[in-house]
């Protein structure tokens, strides 16, 4: 096993021994932004759910539901002018109230993320090496052992020819291998929690699929924690055991993955699953999303998703639905939730 495996330090020694709570829980979670005229817009409101220990977790959901918000606000990286509201639960401390200089001292060592971009993320002026070996020499390492460090984590995010690599600029590598130069960053830190937003969205399919495999591999070997973060339904219904589906800011369903995916427990969810073509079959065509999504800044009252749903009813257009268990294990914030199941 390498040191990434037997150095599970930082996030790993905060839980206490035979705890089986989840890692991260998110509680009625709200992030504010600054709106237009001095208002005050919601782009995540009352989001709600949990990570446990060695799962993945898939977000899902259109553009603009508020995932990557979600994310950002977990590692204490809300845009400017923003404001959190709520509980992030990390082993039971509370990061929403906890000081700046806790924050840091999560961020990259305790939770970890993967970004979307990896040519964003990755500074163009510096070295891979310099980069993926940032958290070693800040643990004041001789250079040889930072070296060799770095060489490990790039050979464990699948990068052949890690030495060589290392002199590389990010602009000499495919776009594969910076995001695998993004993994061996991510896992620098020895993380106990990786969020990963939409790690295999600039990839082509096949790129893709590989990521995936490493991701899942790295998950497995380290009893690592991870959400996903994706609008990918395929992506995530290969490495996801859990899946919290948003709309307009807020939580529609959440439940077992594979149950969710194949008899979904809101009207949105199953639009979402018709929307994804099938693969091994030409006669079952993709059936589109109607309209346009809504967003915080202009969310509906009532349910947010009943202008595009196929059952609304008057009571959908008055009445905000609350998350609920609908059945055993699967939530949903649908006041029909038992009807869509039993379709």
């Amino acid at each position: 096993m390498t040191a990434a495996g037997t150095a599970r330090g930082h996030g790993a020694g905060k839980a206490a021994p035979g705890t089986d709570g989840p890692v991260l829980r998110i509680a009625d979670l709200a992030v504010e932004l600054p709106g237009p005229h001095g208002t005050r817009v919601r782009a995540v409101d009352g989001v709600s759910f949990d990570v446990p220990r060695a799962t993945t977790v898939g977000l899902i959901g259109e553009s603009g539901s508020g995932k990557t918000m979600t994310a950002h606000a977990v590692l204490g990286l809300p845009p400017e002018g923003a404001t959190l509201t709520g509980r992030l639960l990390w082993h039971g401390e509370d990061l929403v109230t906890a000081d700046p200089a806790r924050r840091r001292a999560v961020r990259g060592r305790e939770i970890a993320m993967i970004f979307q971009d990896p040519l964003a993320a990755l500074n163009p002026t510096q070295r891979i090496g310099r980069q993926v070996g940032e958290i070693p020499r800040r643990d004041r390492l001789p250079r040889a052992e930072v070296r060799r460090r770095t060489a490990e984590l790039l050979d464990r995010a699948g990068i052949p020819e890690p030495e060589r690599r290392m002199r590389a600029y990010p602009h000499e590598l495919s776009g594969g291998l910076r995001q695998r130069a993004v993994i061996a960053m991510a896992l620098a830190g020895n993380p106990e929690l990786l969020l990963a937003d939409e790690p295999t969205t600039a990839l082509d399919v096949t790129v893709q699929s590989r990521i995936l495999r490493l991701l899942a591999d790295i998950q497995a070997a380290d009893g690592l924690a991870m959400l996903l973060v994706s609008h990918d339904l395929r992506v995530v219904s290969h490495v996801a055991e859990q899946v919290v589906v948003m709309y307009a800011g807020r939580v529609c369903e959440r439940g077992p993955a594979r149950a969710a995916l194949r008899r979904p427990a809101h009207p949105y969810t199953a639009a979402l699953v018709r929307s994804v073509p099938a693969v091994r079959t030409r006669t079952a065509l993709a059936a589109p999303l109607p309209g346009a999504p809504a967003t915080p800044a202009n969310r509906p009252d009532g349910c947010a998703f009943h202008p595009r749903c196929p059952l609304v009813r008057a009571r959908c257009r008055d009445e905000t639905p609350q998350v609920r268990e609908a059945a055993p294990g699967r939530w949903s914030a649908c006041h029909f939730a038992e009807e869509v199941l039993g379709e």
